[in-house]
């Protein structure tokens, strides 16, 4: 039968082969529109596709949506706090940097305490932050040797995400923020803690290490860019639990520099040091010991070149220890917090102009501690 179709018959049939085509696709849905392109600077919210969801739950904070390089003219804006964990103390610390909304945030080394844990402490932090916020890493002594963690994970899930950085990250980096006619250069170094071997890196005294340091320090003086913020795992003055691990050679060196900001955690308490600096009366500051002489500026507002300050924040989330008050060194304190001293969790806060740098303590919620300070240019 089919074989007696006709051309008429055929032409038949392909026209209503064609009818019922058109009428097919008229009623098929169209392509789906395309998703709302994210504004300019924004991070993503998704984790990378390479790496498994969050397990950590939803921040009540959103992630910051700041660029990591101010627009020119602008404060550069940072946080900074060491001695971290995965618990809720440290959820509450990563909310109130989330809510404050920096630039890039300082993270001084301790992150999880135990090993395998790696993953999930950047999940918690990528949830609260976002994938591409500036979380920048100095390993501690619990990640440095890989017993309680490997700084080398650490780095490969949340990598540096700060344009022009030289060194080895995670370890002893430096950077100039913004890259372009920079008001901050932060350098990030590796004294007092053992590596892998059980040695510790070394920064002795003309050292190459030393030497990476002072050039660093001196490199910025000469760029004339503002300020200069060193930033380690290991204080040297401290009136927590530890003695000088960051090394007194190593210490005074940062003075004699006069770099203007000295960022540690470690000790796990707050500790905030009056402008020190060397010569006169002083003609080194000697750990376990006070040398009045050795105070340059003894209030809130100081005058940049006269002296350096330290500042301990080891209070980013796990248990505190208690401030010693009978230590020698307490009277080179202006200001302390530990578990028997109003204690806190937080992070220290930091807007830094080319005229002046403004730093102050923030609590996470549930505590009320505080501390304020200012550095102003000449």
């Amino acid at each position: 039968m089919a074989g007696s179709l006709g051309k008429r018959g055929k032409a038949g049939i392909g026209a209503c082969l064609l009818s019922l085509g058109l009428l097919l696709s008229a009623c098929l849905p169209g392509p789906p529109e395309p998703a709302p392109r994210p504004s300019p600077g924004t991070p993503s919210s998704a984790p990378p596709s390479s790496a498994p969801p969050s397990s950590a739950p939803p921040s009540s904070a959103p992630p910051p949506s700041s660029p990591a390089a101010p627009p020119a003219g602008e404060p550069v804006h940072f946080t900074a706090q060491g001695d971290i964990g995965v618990g809720a103390g440290a959820k509450k610390v990563l909310d109130v940097v989330a809510g404050l909304n920096p630039h890039l945030n300082l993270a001084l080394g301790d992150f999880t305490y135990k090993a395998g844990l790696e993953q999930q402490f950047c999940d918690m932090v990528t949830d609260r932050l976002g994938n591409e916020f500036p979380y920048q890493l100095v390993t501690g002594n619990h990640e440095s040797d890989g017993h309680d963690g490997d700084i080398e994970k650490f780095v490969q899930c949340l990598p540096n995400k700060l344009p022009g950085l030289q060194g080895e990250y995670g370890t002893q980096w430096r950077v100039d923020v913004p890259e372009q006619n920079p008001v901050v250069r932060f350098i990030l170094v590796s004294p007092g803690i053992e590596f892998r071997g059980g040695e510790p890196l070394d920064y002795s005294r003309g050292s190459e290490r030393w030497r990476w340091t002072a050039n660093a320090i001196d490199e910025a003086k000469s760029q004339n860019i503002p300020w200069t913020v060193v930033g380690m795992h290991t204080p040297c003055l401290s009136v927590g639990n530890y003695d000088c691990q960051a090394g007194q050679d190593f210490t005074n060196m940062l003075i004699e520099k006069d770099v203007d900001l000295v960022l540690s955690g470690h000790d796990h308490v707050y500790q905030r040091t009056h402008q020190l600096a060397t010569g006169g009366s002083c003609a080194e500051l000697v750990p376990a010991s006070f040398t009045s002489g050795c105070l340059a500026d003894t209030d809130g507002t100081m005058v940049q070149g006269s002296g350096t300050v330290f500042a301990t924040v080891g209070v980013g989330g796990v248990g505190l220890y208690n401030v010693r008050s009978d230590d020698p060194e307490m009277r080179y304190f202006a200001s302390t917090s530990g578990k028997n001293r109003e204690p806190a969790f937080g992070t220290l806060d930091v807007k830094a102009t080319v005229d002046q740098l403004a730093a102050r303590f923030v609590p996470a919620d549930g505590y009320t501690f505080s501390d304020s300070f200012t550095l102003r240019r000449k």
